[in-house]
């Protein structure tokens, strides 16, 4: 059976895409809704693309259509798996509707994003509301000079969300919002096939906090990090555990890692 984006035709002009048409765009062919783009979705994308840019009578042939997969999949992911992400695919926005060139400019690096999280997730709950949400987009816009009113701030906000909370709750969970970051700055990529229960959880939170003072410091935190790598067959060496550790401890109160900082970083919701 024909899917939607195969009967339906559809405008496509790159260089006019608004965050909100992207969005429309990336939900017609993320037909499973897994946040990859891949397989017939990313084929019948491409095709749409190249049949648009060139005109509705042109027939792309197969040789041409090959050479045309190969060159979009060398522009476009980034990290080689063979498939594509949102924020991958995002780079087809205009620079004036691309919040995560916005982003990347502003926080360069997975300490410097825990950090921001920190600042913005202002009452602590482990999410980005959508009041806190505005409040980091506002102040993001402003440090990289673009001017935008308060109707347009409510309309970033609400796209950001769509693009990025993939279990609608109407909040971003930390590593939802991690997806803005580039795959090789995104170290809670290397977390996200370690599924511990909230017993499981306590039980490693109390093994590692030693002393018992109820939160896991820096010393702490290496010996964790370390077991749970070896535990889980991830292959990481000294230089990306410092990084992790660095990133990790920019959550922290004062050097001080509480349960819900721990929890965000090691409890990820599986669908995400």
């Amino acid at each position: 059976m024909a899917t939607e984006a195969q009967q339906a035709p559809h405008q496509l002009h790159v260089a006019e895409l608004t965050a909100s048409q992207f969005i429309e765009l990336w939900k017609r062919y993320d037909e499973d809704g897994n946040g990859y783009i891949e397989g017939t979705e990313l084929e019948n994308f491409i095709k749409e693309l190249e049949t648009k840019r060139q005109g509705a009578d042109v027939d792309i042939s197969q040789a041409t259509f090959k050479d045309k997969m190969k060159e979009f999949m060398a522009k476009f992911d980034k990290n080689a798996d063979g498939r594509i992400e949102m924020s991958e695919l995002v780079q087809l926005l205009p620079t004036e509707e691309n919040f995560v060139i916005c982003f990347r400019e502003f926080v360069q690096s997975s300490t410097a994003f825990m950090a921001a999280w920190r600042t913005y997730d202002t009452d602590r709950s482990g999410y980005i509301e959508s009041n806190e949400l505005k409040g980091f987009l506002s102040d993001l816009l402003r440090k990289v000079d673009r001017q935008c009113d308060d109707k347009k701030l409510n309309e970033y906000t609400q796209t950001i969300l769509k693009m990025f909370d993939l279990n609608d709750d109407g909040k971003l969970g930390l590593s939802e919002m991690a997806r803005l970051l580039p795959v090789q700055e995104n170290f809670l990529l290397k977390f996200q096939d370690i599924t511990l229960t909230d017993n499981e959880f306590e039980a490693l939170f109390t093994l590692y906090d030693k002393d018992g003072n109820g939160y896991i410091d820096e010393q702490e935190l290496d010996a964790l990090l370390k077991d749970l790598c070896e535990k889980n067959n991830m292959d990481v060496d000294a230089n990306g555990l410092v990084g992790y550790k660095k990133s990790i401890m920019a959550l922290s109160d004062g050097g001080k890692l509480y349960r819900a900082e721990m929890e965000m970083v090691l409890c990820q919701d599986p669908k995400l």
